[in-house]
């Protein structure tokens, strides 16, 4: 196997890893907004986020995340002298982030097939944007490779979530409008 062979290898499984953590917390959510619906809703909704999120984890998080790692594993093999670039630690860091977050994304898994994740929605939703932070700070760490731009860019990544963070609170104000008939 190639070294370009193995990079886009990484690439492939890194882009299929996100979008599973992406749609998986997504699950999260829409399943324990389903607890809160009318019986005949729930009764319906529930089985089938229980389904769609034990498969999302087992076909494509949880083996891409595995792939994703071991290509990029056998790429520091391949070219070890990464190891000594400061970058290469802080992007390491991130991996070791996004693989937490896969324990987090275990136990609520494991609480929605017995019931329904005892977070609530809006934590989820908190939940949900974590992976959105991490790839945008490991893009740009791979591509500024530098230690300025890395730390202008975990600058930017709390500018960011900050960002999200009001427009979470802003998403869950319009919608308790919504639900009270305040609202459009």
């Amino acid at each position: 196997m190639t070294y370009d062979v193995l990079k886009a290898l990484h690439i492939i499984f890194v882009v299929t890893w996100f979008a599973g953590l992406f749609y998986l917390f997504r699950l999260f959510i829409y399943h324990r907004e389903a607890t809160e619906k009318p019986a005949a809703e729930r009764d319906v909704l529930v089985p089938q986020f229980r389904i769609m999120e034990r498969r999302l984890w087992a076909a494509i998080t949880l083996p891409s995340g595995i792939l994703a790692t071991g290509f990029g594993t056998a790429l520091i093999v391949w070219n070890p002298v990464w190891l000594s670039m400061p970058f290469m630690w802080v992007k390491l860091g991130f991996v070791a982030l996004l693989w937490a977050y896969m324990v987090l994304g275990a136990k609520l898994l494991a609480q929605c097939q017995k019931g329904a994740p005892t977070a609530s929605s809006m934590r989820l939703r908190f939940l949900n944007e974590v992976p959105t932070v991490i790839l945008i700070a490991v893009v740009f760490l791979i591509v500024l490779r530098d230690a300025v731009g890395w730390v202008w860019g975990v600058g930017g990544i709390l500018g960011l979530a900050v960002l999200l963070t009001l427009a979470i609170k802003r998403y869950q104000k319009a919608r308790g409008r919504r639900k009270t008939g305040d609202g459009a």
